[in-house]
């Protein structure tokens, strides 16, 4: 079924901006869950038009995101900001392969993967203009829990158990480097352009500990063990021991139990075309798996 673009307020506001040069016919992207994005071109060059306003349930401030997007292309590791206005964004397309969980996987990436994410927490901050936000998962749990009940979520009677375990992972956790991080590594932000390797999407970018986007990138792709371990150890540049192993383990865990509360919020608040409830069931086992994981290596 073909859209109808042309009966959309949103996609006559993206056709109508200033900065075009011509006629453009945006073009929608699919795949989203947040957000309404566009392929314009104009030109010979294409954009991608990102919409959408805060969402404040989910910690997501336009401006923040904006002034992350700028700070990343400043640092060499996302696209450029052509322009932008509240609730809309338009950068540059770069003409690239999204990577798949199996690319994350395969361990001849992990080395230019190591070499993304450091410049992620090391360069971006360099270059952040405005107020520095933060990303505490263990706050943003908390924060969820608190709009799950507020929104008498189906959910609600789980809660407990799992901020109870929240506060085991981040007891675990214990003193943290602090570095801006992307705090969104699924492998649909990461685009390979055959020379380098870019970030894309920083609605959730903050100043967090590095073992978030590890963890993250480990358990969004799913890696196996020993790989998620040789990144880590590829990432600190010495061999993964007992408490750091436990650390990671644990931020995985608490990357998990977030993505778990994210779904669980947006199947009452979004209304994005999405089967939240089963987003939510698969991170709910991936969670569970990564928890008892864990458990395991809690010191005797």
């Amino acid at each position: 079924m073909q859209l109808d673009t042309h009966s959309d307020p949103l996609v006559e506001r993206v056709r109508n901006l200033d900065l075009w040069f011509g006629t453009v016919d945006p073009e929608p992207l699919l795949g989203g869950i947040t957000n309404k994005n566009f392929l314009v071109l104009d030109r010979g060059r294409r954009y991608v038009v990102r919409t959408g306003g805060d969402i404040l349930v989910h910690g997501v401030v336009r401006a923040s995101e904006l002034a992350a997007t700028r700070a990343a292309h400043a640092a060499g590791i996302g696209p450029e900001v052509v322009y932008a206005e509240p609730g809309l964004m338009v950068i540059a397309f770069i003409d690239g392969r999204t990577f798949t969980p199996e690319d994350v996987r395969n361990p001849a990436n992990l080395s230019r993967l190591v070499d993304l994410i450091q410049r992620c927490h090391r360069d971006v901050a360099l270059h952040l203009r405005g107020p520095a936000p933060m990303f505490w998962p263990f706050h943003v749990v908390r924060d969820y829990a608190h709009t799950l009940r507020a929104g008498e979520s189906r959910y609600a009677g789980t809660l407990a158990d799992l901020l109870t375990r929240a506060s085991d992972l981040e007891g675990a956790v214990g003193k943290i480097d602090v570095v801006f991080g992307h705090n969104d590594l699924l492998a649909a932000n990461i685009l390979d352009d055959g020379q380098k390797l870019w970030l894309l999407d920083w609605e959730y970018a903050g100043f967090n500990s590095p073992l978030f986007d590890l963890g993250g990138l480990a358990s969004n792709s799913e890696m196996p063990a020993d790989l998620a371990d040789g990144l880590v150890s590829a990432y600190f540049g010495r061999p993964v021991d007992a408490e750091l192993k436990r650390q990671a383990a644990a931020m995985t865990a608490a990357s998990l139990l977030r993505e778990t509360l994210w779904a669980m919020v947006s199947e009452i608040h979004s209304k994005v075309d999405f089967d939240y409830a089963a987003y939510t069931a698969e991170n709910l086992a991936r969670f569970e798996t990564s928890y008892s994981h864990y458990k395991k290596l809690e010191s005797p």
